[in-house]
């Protein structure tokens, strides 16, 4: 209930009705089936409103709500990975990550240097390169690769519209085409020895169309 005497009035329509008595504001409100709502209580005279209370509730509730989402959508994820990370975990890793970014989470990936690998901070460059890849259905890098301390990192940040996932056969595949047993080996690999040169494919010659 308003217990002040005098209110400056707002109509339904967002007119400004100016400063009247908090008596007469209320039979206006009540003349067009409506609720007087105080919007500005510390102002001076405090501001009210003609409309319909449940509906500026329901509105406000909305608001909230989609406040609670932006805030959710802050929240910070993290996987972390070795250099020598082994094929099958980081696919693990990236799954999850995945999982993060389509619950609207941001992800930090997270590269962890020991002992001498970091005289080598391309090959945390270079993985995470591999695993933005590997996300880049769910997610988009926010920020690039920062180096802090023994550790390296990306945030990413999922997208708004997913596009439908591959299917399982395997096509697409971010697995590297080698038999190193590490991603790290593999990465150390190819500023260490030259790439083999692929064997030519012979193209196959066309048919003859068959005559009928």
């Amino acid at each position: 209930m308003i217990r002040i005497r005098e209110v400056r009035v707002i109509d339904d329509q967002g007119e400004q009705l100016g400063v009247m008595a908090t008596a007469d504001a209320l039979a206006l409100a009540q003349e067009k089936g409506l609720d007087l709502v105080e919007v500005a209580p510390t102002a001076v005279p405090p501001v009210c409103r003609i409309l319909d209370y449940g509906q500026y509730k329901y509105e406000l509730q909305k608001r909230e709500r989609e406040q609670k989402k932006k805030q959710k959508s802050q929240t910070f994820k993290e996987i972390r990975l070795r250099v020598k990370i082994d094929v099958n975990d980081l696919r693990t890793k990236a799954r999850r990550a995945a999982e993060f970014l389509a619950e609207g989470d941001r992800v930090k990936v997270n590269v962890q240097f020991r002992g001498r690998e970091m005289t080598h901070p391309q090959l945390g460059r270079d993985l995470l390169t591999k695993a933005s890849e590997m996300l880049a259905e769910h997610g988009t890098i926010e920020r690039q690769p920062l180096m802090e301390g023994r550790n390296m990192y990306i945030v990413m940040a999922p997208v708004e519209k997913r596009p439908e996932r591959k299917d399982e056969t395997g096509e697409g595949s971010t697995e590297p085409a080698t038999g190193d047993n590490t991603i790290g080996e593999a990465l150390a690999a190819k500023g260490q020895a030259p790439a083999a040169t692929p064997e030519p494919v012979a193209e196959e010659s066309a048919a003859p169309a068959e005559q009928g």
